[in-house]
């Protein structure tokens, strides 16, 4: 049976002496306050909620799985996720981040993503429930109708209820400029809403009495394409004014979709047979009003696998500790055993440390995200929100994307510690690489991901916001460059950032003549930029070891991260020279190539 320890170590040392959030936070009157005793007693407590109550519902979620019945359209969730909501609930944990206003907790939102990532790692099919619901949350604080904040935002805020978002339907997927669900108007400021979606994560499920749906649908004099989209709030029971709940509303779970991985997640068939909703935002501009809440999911799968990677490789480390097989190639090392324990292989330490690395790193630059979200959201300088905001933009598909590609190759290594008991259930690895894998097709394709931050992100604005994130590696350059103890965590970076120009400049020039140029380098290159990212706060953790090592600090957990930050710049960050030449191999060696796929 797998097990987990939250991680409090490593995200203190990241958040109090890397990131130095409490410092930051002094500029922002809302959060002025906080200090880390407080963020780490919250977190403590959070992390006793993760690793006791839902990590032990998690094999058996995934065995169990969810139940519909098809006469009534009601989803039965496995055996203690319902018991577990509920706690989370009276505990104030869905709050966490949430604006006071609305019944929130009003901590920072670096808070709740450590916490997030706590719960990924102990269960991520249960997690989904409340992750999706702070989407919705967010969505309808920013564009809900004051009648939509009052009657939905406390009620989400709480958890008491949950929220979804409905994008995709059967013959659209990504392409959400076809999708067919139709809003009738009403006259009364209603619309009813016929249609079906498919992919519905937590659709449908038996832990609140009821759920908000966030619906994409179009209009009847609607545009073609994406400009014709419209959001509605549609509930699952109708809403009284006094708040109480009223009839149910015809939006049904028709069907759930048997998965690869997190089968405690309903993935639901949903069918809107004349439902009622209201008009989220404007009329034929849902996008932007849904985009809110895909941006926090895209964010919150990186999270996703950010935990996965963690408790896989807390398991992996264990039985390679535990695990005697053969003996070390440089001679016997447990003289007292049989064999030596398999952690003395070279390869063996290569995929723990893989999964170290990324999981250390993704951990870094998902508090950044948190960080930048903060001083966005509620920093009172407009040009400080302006930057953190571009910045958080630019950064979001490398969360996703990035992070979840190494979640799969750190879940898939750490399985493969495990030898054939790797892919036995009762050990739990197995799980954890089906978990993951889904995560790289979440909330847009990493492909989709890709051609986001390389066509959008930054051509799309001439590379400003990836010059703004050079600036920052630029100036941890010229703070180190003359520290020779740096120089083996500066040099690969400050080499990269300077190719990156020409590189970016070169595949911008082929993409204006070809604009499939860019579809062909664009999942390279987003390997690339993660990297850079990776490295840079690869960087900037050592830089700390180094000053408290130097300072006669003689905790081992300085020297344990100066000796991952040399493993990930000598063994996986060197990735980034093979991605650079692929990218330039440019779009004919893959479209010329009918006759190959005939």
């Amino acid at each position: 049976m797998p097990t987990y320890t939250p991680p409090l170590r490593d995200m203190q040392f990241v958040m109090h002496e890397v990131l130095k959030v409490t410092d930051e936070y002094k500029s922002i009157p809302r959060y002025a306050d906080i200090d880390a005793e407080t963020i780490n007693a919250v977190l403590e407590q959070g992390g006793k909620f993760a690793a006791e109550v839902i990590f032990p519902l998690n094999i058996t979620g995934d065995e169990e799985g969810c139940r519909l019945d098809p006469k009534t359209h009601e989803v039965t969730t496995p055996k203690g996720f319902k018991e577990a909501y509920h706690q989370c609930v009276q505990a104030g944990w869905p709050a966490l981040s949430c604006d006071p206003d609305y019944g929130g907790q009003g901590l920072p939102l670096v808070v709740s993503q450590a916490f997030n990532e706590m719960m990924n790692s102990a269960n991520q099919a249960w997690t989904m429930y409340p992750g999706l619901t702070a989407g919705a949350y967010a969505a309808l604080r920013v564009h809900g109708t004051p009648e939509q904040k009052r009657m939905y935002v406390p009620k989400l805020a709480s958890g008491e209820w949950t929220g979804t978002m409905c994008l995709t339907e059967s013959h659209c997927g990504t392409d959400l400029g076809l999708l067919r669900t139709k809003a009738e108007p009403q006259g009364d400021g209603s619309y009813k809403l016929t249609g079906s979606k498919i992919f519905i994560s937590a659709g449908e499920h038996d832990l609140t009495a009821n759920i908000v749906h966030l619906v994409l649908a179009r209009l009847p004099d609607a545009p073609k394409g994406s400009k014709g989209i419209s959001l509605f709030a549609v509930p699952k029971f109708r809403v009284n004014q006094d708040g109480s709940l009223g009839a149910r509303n015809p939006i049904f779970c028709t069907g759930l979709e048997h998965k690869m991985g997190i089968h405690g997640n309903a993935t639901a068939q949903l069918t809107l047979d004349g439902a009622v909703g209201t008009l989220v935002g404007e009329p034929n501009k849902g996008l932007m009003a849904m985009f809110v809440m895909m941006n926090a999911a895209r964010v919150g799968v990186g999270m996703q696998s950010l935990g996965l990677t963690e408790v896989a490789y807390q398991n992996a480390l264990a039985y390679a500790k535990d695990r005697v097989q053969m003996r070390s190639l440089s001679g016997t090392k447990a003289k007292d055993k049989p064999a030596d324990p398999i952690i003395v292989h070279p390869d063996v330490r290569r995929m723990l440390l893989t999964a170290k690395a990324y999981a250390e790193g993704g951990r870094a630059l998902a508090q950044f995200c948190a960080l930048l979200i903060d001083r966005e959201l509620n920093h009172p300088d407009e040009k400080v929100r302006k930057d953190a905001a571009e910045l958080v933009a630019l950064l979001t598909p490398i969360v996703k994307a990035f992070i979840t590609d190494n979640g799969w190759i750190s879940t898939s290594a750490c399985m493969q510690v495990f030898g054939g008991h790797g892919y036995i259930k009762e050990w739990g690895m197995e799980q954890f690489v089906r978990d993951a894998r889904i995560n790289m097709i979440y909330e847009g394709t990493n492909g989709i991901q890709s051609l986001d931050l390389l066509g959008r992100k930054i051509l799309g604005d001439n590379g400003a916001a990836l010059k703004r994130f050079g600036k920052m590696v630029a100036q941890l350059v010229e703070e180190e460059g003359v520290n020779e103890k740096m120089a083996e965590f500066i040099n690969p970076i400050a080499y990269l950032g300077e190719q990156m120009t020409k590189f970016t400049t070169e595949i911008g020039f082929k993409g204006f003549q070809n604009p499939d140029e860019v579809g062909a380098a664009s999942v390279d290159y987003l390997r690339v930029a993660g990297h850079l990212v990776f490295g840079y706060f690869w960087a900037r953790m050592a830089q700390v070891a180094l000053r408290e090592i130097a300072a006669g600090n003689t905790d081992p957990f300085y020297q344990g991260k100066l000796q991952t930050a040399r493993f990930y710049f000598a063994k996986l960050f060197p990735e980034t020279a093979t991605l650079m030449r692929t990218a330039r191999a440019g779009s004919k060696v893959l479209m010329d190539t009918d006759l190959a796929l005939a």
